[in-house]
């Protein structure tokens, strides 16, 4: 771990490796399935940006966020014939041979290896694993950062995931502080597994039949709701602490649940949910976000609702006068999320926030959202989305909206694994390991596309399948290190995460290698609908020039002002927004309704059913003799003998 004089040298050197000058932004993957091809084609690159971004304007109006949780790319995408992936390159991959502590305290070597649905154990009996069902590893911040393995340059080697994940660290001759447990050890081996089309079918058609985005990387190096925050703000609070330097909370590292709905919470009536409220949750948090921006030329007026304009909006008084004088009318927008309110899944007329995880609700943290009626009506559970997608009741003009699973599901889906304590503590759909199947959770993903390929809103819309942070699971591709922490840790950027644009102007069967991040998001955001970018506006300009006065870089928003941040219209096909190629047609989206409660989702031969050959097929597979994916829940060795699932 470095703990850094900032600087940039080896951030530009990593920056230009991964870029490449000569290699397109977007390329079309290697032939799959028939169906698919027929929609392929060459990539038409033909408009200039300005060009390209007046066609969207006109061609796309709703933009759908669906936002899931703690996977690294590599976990899903790793394999996938195109991507920047695994293989064939392994011998030049960051971290593929790394340490690893054995029980006995010998230092042996671990490299990435396919979970594979079963193994045959000792005894010659074919033990199921049901890798869906996956440990959650270690993905606080500091932790997040070992894992990296930064040198002097900030340059990752990406060869500490297994040692720290077990809990460990090598003295300079590569010995370790003391000898892990088997979970513990195990636990070093989860943090290394991968999967493939077979175990997430639904996720590798997307990417087959869309454009798979291979070098879209987390805001921090660290745990979900810095990241939940970035998806809206394009910072983890790096304005707020140059402005009040003294106030603890900001940046924000950890998972602390929104000061709204705790117990600081003063609000008598229409309170924020809050299950077990917090006594010590995180600071009411007050710089720019895109909905605040999404107030548009009414912000004056929304925000003379605010409960507390004194409390709320302290950061924000320029930006509210310079969006007020911009001229662009307000801008629809929705945050739907599993739990907040009443369920279709509630018994009775009582809301029980079931599945609901309140530190994953961006939004809720941010007072000129929650402590205003006028504001907060922009929140709603998941059974809401589904709700106004069949009644056409989004507005008309377009808008954003942004949608989130939980640790439960509206179904009742259970896993596969037969054993009740995994069935009932791994039913999330919001795809987190510890608490998410992730078959389940790529259904609820399924239902989600389904409902809006089968609307009016298909042909006027981007659907953006993102996650915030990787669970601390490895991923190859070096972040480029652009900002630190108070304590002098890499700050931002942090690892890859998967991502897909889907949209009738999409790329069909399309890599893109934009260098993206959840601020591209905003970015795009902010060129469709016209808006001010976050990193412009006054308070967070002032913000950043604080920073640069005591020579730290990058306070603020990434949605302008920062090198090396893309805006995903590489995802967008030319001939399609100007006609010379049709549009994609919804149903090309679509999966049948009746797959998604089928598990193993395609019988668990979801490669053959795509026509993908995976990059790792035909090569060994180095699976650790002692592998478990759930050491605690399962304890023990599966390849032993006796082992229950």
């Amino acid at each position: 771990m470095n703990r850094m004089a900032f600087g940039l040298a080896g951030a530009i050197g990593v920056g230009l490796a991964l870029t490449g000058a000569a290699r397109a932004q977007v390329e079309i993957a290697p032939p799959s399935s028939k169906e698919t091809m027929k929609m392929a084609g060459p990539v038409s690159e033909t408009l200039s940006h300005d060009a390209k971004l007046k066609l969207l304007r006109q061609k796309v109006k709703y933009v759908f966020v669906l936002f899931q949780e703690n996977r690294s790319f590599d976990f899903y995408f790793g394999t996938y014939p195109g991507a920047d992936g695994l293989y064939p390159k392994s011998g030049k991959v960051p971290g593929f041979v790394q340490p690893i502590v054995n029980v006995d305290g010998t230092v042996g070597t671990i490299s990435p290896f396919r979970i594979p649905s079963s193994i045959v154990d000792k005894t010659g009996k074919t033990v199921q694993l049901y890798p869906m069902d996956l440990a959650s590893v270690n993905h606080a911040h500091v932790p997040s950062v070992k894992k990296l393995h930064l040198d002097a340059e900030n340059v990752a080697a990406n060869d500490r995931y297994s040692v720290t994940e077990e809990g460990l660290e090598l003295d300079a001759n590569g010995k370790p502080n003391k000898f892990p447990t088997l979970a513990r050890k195990q636990m070093g081996e989860v943090v290394m597994g991968h999967i493939d089309c077979d175990m997430a079918p639904f996720m590798w058609r997307w990417a087959d039949r869309f454009t798979l985005f291979d070098h879209f990387m987390d805001t921090e190096i660290g745990p979900s709701t810095p990241n939940a925050i970035a998806m809206i703000s394009g910072q983890v609070g790096e304005t707020q602490w140059m402005l009040h330097p003294e106030e603890k909370g900001v940046p924000m590292l950890a998972d602390p649940y929104p000061y709204w709905g705790s117990k600081l919470d003063p609000t008598k009536e229409g309170k924020q949910p809050q299950v077990k409220a917090s006594s010590n949750p995180s600071p009411n948090l007050t710089y720019a976000t895109l909905p605040l921006s999404f107030m548009g030329d009414a912000i004056e007026k929304t925000t003379a609702k605010d409960r507390d304009k004194a409390f709320d909006l302290l950061d924000v008084k320029e930006d509210i006068a310079k969006i007020a004088g911009h001229g662009v009318a307000a801008v629809p927008w929705g945050w739907y999320q599993e739990g907040y309110d009443h369920e279709p899944s509630d018994l009775g007329a009582e809301a029980k926030h079931a599945g609901y995880v309140v530190h994953h609700n961006a939004p809720q943290y941010f007072g000129y959202i929650s402590n205003n009626p006028d504001v907060n009506a922009h929140m709603h559970g998941l059974g809401d989305f589904f709700a106004d997608m069949k009644a056409e009741a989004l507005p008309k003009g377009g808008g954003a909206f942004y949608v989130r699973g939980g640790q439960g599901n509206l179904h009742g889906y259970k896993p596969l694994d037969p054993t009740v304590s995994v069935q009932d503590k791994y039913s999330g759909d919001d795809d987190h390991p510890g608490y998410s199947d992730s078959q389940i959770s790529e259904a609820l993903l399924a239902e989600e596309i389904n409902a809006i390929a089968a609307s009016p809103y298909w042909k006027d819309s981007v659907i953006l399948i993102a996650y915030d942070e990787t669970d601390g699971l490895y991923d190859h591709v070096r972040p480029i290190i652009r900002s630190a922490d108070r304590v002098g840790l890499a700050l931002h950027q942090g690892p890859r995460i998967p991502s897909l644009l889907i949209s009738p102007y999409g790329v069909a069967h399309g890599v893109s290698h934009e260098p993206v991040e959840h601020s591209s998001i905003i970015k795009l955001v902010d060129e469709l609908f016209g808006l001010i970018p976050l990193a412009d506006l006054p308070d967070e300009m002032k913000g950043r020039k604080i920073g640069e006065a005591q020579g730290l870089k990058n306070m603020g928003p990434a949605d302008d002002l920062v090198a090396g941040v893309g805006d995903m219209l590489s995802g967008f096909d030319d001939a399609r927004l100007t006609g010379k190629k049709k549009p994609l047609p919804g149903s090309y989206a679509m999966i049948p309704a009746e797959e998604l409660p089928k598990f193993p989702h395609f019988g668990g031969e979801g490669c053959k059913a795509l026509g993908i050959t995976p990059t790792d097929w035909g090569r060994p597979n180095p699976l650790p003799a002692d592998f478990n994916p759930r050491p605690v829940d399962s304890p023990g060795i599966p390849a032993d003998g006796g082992w229950k699932p």
